[in-house]
């Protein structure tokens, strides 16, 4: 990694703390509003404990909802694309679900599932598999005619052709929803917190909020940031890896 992708984002880091500082010196704004980047690092310290305690529920979550979305995706893909009456058929459910609004759907998976892990995890799988179902089934169909014709000629049937050309063909297409997904996971696992449970960052957001904790509000936020950072760079770099010599 080059020393200008290593000091630029710290330089934009600083900068961001500097201007976040002298806004607060500048308007006078109460701590309970904005809180100091001194007193939300001062959060951080002061409440490590529950932070990582909170950030190991959240990050598995994240994880399992993730995987589970982009599993499911992807199957979902490789039909709709194999067989098109199953596309036609389930266009418009994708569609339909995307436009239903998560926080409307969270509440209702809390009432069937609970109040323990399983609707965070469905919270994000819901958001993680349509960018990865889409991303994949564009792919799949994108296949340059020349390649299926050889495959035809050759004697491959639909399945042998969608398994031995269309699906190493589309790899690269399935890296960008995962990325994609990668980013929402985050976002889906914290949603189903807020909504329902007492435990994970979402939780601890919630309840510093009643408490006029803005500071551990802001402590919170940040390490959300940094997993969802994290998170989506362990995903590239994997899809990197797996799907490189495929692009």
């Amino acid at each position: 990694m080059s020393t200008r992708r290593i000091v630029t984002p710290l330089i934009l880091a600083a900068g961001g703390l500097l201007l976040w500082q002298g806004l607060i010196v500048a308007t006078g704004l109460p701590p309970f509003l904005l809180p100091g980047p001194g007193a939300v690092a001062a959060a951080l310290w002061s409440n490590q404990a529950l932070l990582a305690q909170a950030a190991l529920r959240t990050c598995t979550e994240i994880t399992a909802g993730f995987g589970l979305g982009a599993a499911g995706g992807a199957v979902l893909a490789v039909l709709m694309a194999g067989y098109a009456p199953c596309a036609r058929a389930l266009r418009p459910v994708l569609l339909i679900s995307q436009v239903i609004p998560i926080f409307a759907l969270a509440p209702i998976l809390t009432l069937w599932l609970g109040f323990g892990m399983a609707p965070k995890i469905v919270v994000t799988a819901l958001i993680c598999f349509f960018p990865v179902a889409a991303a994949f089934f564009d792919g799949l169909t994108r296949t340059a005619p020349a390649c299926r014709d050889l495959a035809r000629t050759m004697g491959a049937n639909g399945w042998r052709e969608m398994w031995h050309i269309r699906i190493p063909m589309a790899l690269p297409m399935l890296g960008s929803g995962l990325r994609l997904a990668a980013v929402y996971a985050p976002v889906g696992a914290v949603i189903g917190e807020w909504v329902g449970g007492s435990d994970g960052l979402g939780a601890v957001m919630i309840h510093a909020n009643g408490r006029m904790r803005t500071d551990l509000s802001f402590a919170t936020i940040a390490v959300v940031t940094l997993i969802a950072l994290a998170f989506h760079a362990q995903i590239s770099a994997l899809t990197r890896r797996l799907f490189a010599r495929f692009e």
